[in-house]
């Protein structure tokens, strides 16, 4: 698992390997970030709560972490909370809260055809959309 969230080499330099306390060992955001979920997929919870998992990574990190995710929520479910919508585009629903209230519910594409607010948020981010091919 370690290896999947780019940590075995970090882990093998902390003093008590992955048993070090994250509190008290020097590692940045995103490596406690991937440590926490390591250890929680691990565990294989019957429901994985990721609240802002990928917040401090790099989007090579990021995209590792997303491949672990994404294997555990063939097996079990996976809620994420998230503003980064890299994070949930793949989700097999997706919640747009606005102002604290639901606004829309859908997957990715649905939520691009039907939400002005959500087609907005892909598109300043540039996240890739699917266009229809010219002269269609």
């Amino acid at each position: 698992m370690l290896t999947r969230v780019h940590l075995s080499d970090k882990v093998a330099t902390l003093p008590q390997g992955v048993d070090t306390p994250i509190s008290g060992a020097e590692l940045s955001g995103g490596e406690r970030q991937r440590i926490a979920l390591a250890r929680a997929l691990i565990r294989t919870p019957a429901v994985l709560l990721l609240d802002e998992a990928t917040a401090q990574m790099d989007a090579l990190t990021e995209a590792a972490v997303q491949d672990s995710v994404r294997e555990r929520a063939a097996t079990g479910a996976v809620v994420t909370i998230a503003h980064r919508l890299s994070t949930v585009v793949e989700a097999d629903r997706i919640i747009v809260l606005d102002r604290g209230r639901v606004r829309a519910v859908g997957t990715h594409e649905s939520l691009l055809a039907s939400d002005d607010l959500y087609r907005g948020l892909v598109e300043a981010l540039r996240i890739a959309v699917p266009t229809a091919p010219a002269g269609l």
